[in-house]
């Protein structure tokens, strides 16, 4: 159905509809749609339209769906969601306060809005947050049936790994003896001990321990978790041999800790390695350190490589799955 439109250009999309729906002229029942640079906004009466806007005809839908961001702002915003928190990453201030007054303003389901304010930094590997909307930045993320309390503030925690985790925890049997030895508030192993494995999970952070404890009991393996708050070097020696399945995900860093999963790796052990590595080569570097630690204790098998995201320009961070079998 051809219905009155407001044409103007993308940039100033946003600052229309907000112009329109204050005269209440928006048009709520037709989709606002983007063509060729310039967004056309439906409107309910094309004679009352302030003189200085173009009003064209044009077929537009009707609205079915609810009203999204890309909508509101008239292109595709890059945000993404942690439990009922929204998160952009803009360097403009002005636009990063645009892009949360069209989130709250969506039926995008969220409390909270902000923007990262620094890059990942320090021991904990954690970042400063502006808060754009809502209040605090505590929240509870559900992924693959789990859920995970969390404050985006004191603990690291990326959404992105989602997929990558659940490939790992697919793999554990029950039974099985895995230990976590960077383990944050316990995305890889809650959902380990929930597949009926005894999981010892390891982590520097103090706030993550205590959000990891409480996690567990969340999700009801309290009693198969051990949460450990301290350096994995300084306990491993209490699980010499122990571990059948060792979880190694400090990309940056994890190579400087193999002897420790060395150390924690039974007869038969499975090792996940990530790593940060350029893409010329992105696999070479950690099997060769996994095999220079092995030495001549171990066969080293590589069953996975896996590329699980682009981390910078021609750089990328990886999986190995590395099974440790004693010889």
């Amino acid at each position: 159905m051809r219905v009155p439109c407001v044409r103007v250009p993308v940039e100033s999309g946003e600052a229309t509809r907000q112009r329109l729906a204050e005269a209440a002229l928006l048009d709520g029942d037709r989709e606002i749609s983007v063509e060729d640079g310039d967004i056309f906004i439906p409107v309910t009466d094309a004679d009352t339209v302030p003189a200085e806007y173009e009003v064209v005809e044009r077929v537009a839908a009707e609205r079915t769906g609810q009203v999204t961001p890309d909508e509101i702002l008239g292109y595709e915003p890059s945000y993404e969601r942690l439990g009922d928190i929204a998160i952009v990453d803009e360097d403009d201030p002005a636009e990063a306060r645009r892009v949360a007054d069209a989130i709250m303003e969506s039926d995008f389901p969220c409390e909270t809005v902000v923007n990262r304010a620094s890059k990942v930094r320090g021991e904990y590997r954690i970042r400063d947050w502006e808060v754009l909307a809502g209040d605090g930045t505590e929240t509870v993320h559900r992924e693959y049936g789990h859920e995970f309390l969390l404050d985006i503030a004191e603990v690291y925690f990326s959404p992105r790994l989602a997929t990558e985790r659940h490939r790992v925890v697919e793999q554990v049997a029950a039974g099985e003896r895995a230990f976590d030895m960077f383990a944050g508030v316990g995305p890889f192993a809650i959902p380990m001990a929930v597949r009926g494995a005894e999981v010892v999970a390891c982590d520097v952070n103090p706030r993550a321990v205590e959000y990891l404890r409480e996690n567990a009991r969340r999700n009801g393996v309290s009693e198969n978790l051990t949460a450990i708050e301290g350096d994995v070097r300084e306990v491993a020696a209490e699980y010499d041999g122990w571990a059948d399945r060792v979880v190694m995900n400090l990309p940056h860093s994890a190579n400087e800790f193999l002897d420790t999963a060395v150390t924690l790796a039974g007869d038969d052990c499975v090792l996940h390695l990530y790593d940060i590595q350029h893409e010329d080569d992105p696999f070479g570097p950690g099997e060769r350190a996994v095999r220079a630690v092995a030495g001549d204790e171990y066969e080293v098998t590589v069953e996975t490589e896996r590329v699980v995201r682009s981390y910078a320009p021609h750089e990328v961070n990886v999986c190995l799955d590395v099974r440790l079998t004693r010889v």
